[in-house]
């Protein structure tokens, strides 16, 4: 493997088609203000580099980042990526991981809207994450103590599952098909609404107008809070171990919970039984 250490690059394309290479403590930035430094390169391992110019990571194959920081202006990162594994690094620019199959990230730092479309097999452990729309019609998402803070994430996800994470987000979950959350605090208005195949075990729900429109759903001993018109036309199996403010209307289903503030029926459709009280 040939090693390079310590070199500055900001030409176009500086490293392209490169094959086994080692890039060590190197600096991707410069007056030329190149793009695309790794195109079209595999069995690549890069630690401890700088990355402030853009689409340093595309079309690449079995590639290793560790202890790196990509800035803002290092935007769309890694896309058409395969096998690749992300260590303890800053990923800051916009759209960072795009069209990538099989990638794992670890203790990463993420600040990056629009990250993760049509990712294809994400391992994700012990990362901060902030932006909007995140992980946008991925599949295969397996995410634990993941804490992340922006609008619109996991919609249109499909077979994927969440343990241990922190999620502050609105309009999550929308459109998520096949999908299981556990052991998990989510926040954040309108949750999960249209979702099918979707399940909350032992989970913390905070916010308005949860769980709308939604197809085979399940809840496992989870509690909620400043939940008012819950479950709205939605096929449901619920055990909530907290009050909830209101549930309003859903189509089918059974839902237990110690106590609500108001049931509201006014659709002749909405049959879902409803049992209040201790179990």
């Amino acid at each position: 493997m040939t090693i390079i250490e310590k070199k500055t690059f900001d030409e176009e394309r500086a490293l392209y088609g490169c094959r086994g290479i080692e890039v060590k403590k190197c600096v991707f930035d410069g007056p030329a203000d190149g793009e695309s430094a790794f195109k079209e390169g595999r069995d690549i391992q890069v630690s401890g580099c700088f990355f402030n110019l853009r689409y340093p990571f595309w079309h690449d194959d079995n590639l290793k980042i560790e202890g790196c920081e990509m800035t803002e202006l290092c935007r769309a990162a890694l896309w058409y990526s395969n096998d690749v594994e992300i260590a303890d690094t800053k990923l800051h620019g916009i759209k960072a991981l795009r069209e990538c199959s099989r990638i794992r990230m670890q203790g990463c730092d993420v600040i990056s809207p629009e990250f993760g479309w049509s990712v294809h097999k994400l391992e994700m452990k012990n990362c901060d994450v902030q932006g909007e729309y995140f992980m946008m019609r991925s599949d295969g998402l397996d995410f634990t103590d993941v804490r992340l803070k922006g609008k619109y994430s996991f919609q249109y996800i499909q077979d994927s599952v969440f343990e241990n994470c922190v999620f502050d987000t609105k309009d999550a979950f929308w459109h998520a098909r096949n999908v299981t959350v556990r052991d998990s605090v989510v926040k954040g208005e309108y949750l999960a609404w249209y979702c099918e195949n979707v399940t909350f075990e032992n989970c913390k729900i905070i916010g308005t107008q949860p769980l709308c429109y939604c197809k085979g759903l399940r809840l496992v001993n989870c509690e909620m809070e400043e939940a008012d018109l819950c479950f709205e036309k939605s096929d449901v199996e619920a055990t909530v171990t907290t009050e909830v403010i209101s549930i309003k209307n859903p189509r089918s289903g059974h839902i237990r919970v110690p106590a609500v503030g108001e049931i509201i029926r006014d659709d002749k459709e909405a049959l879902g039984e409803i049992t209040v009280g201790k179990r």
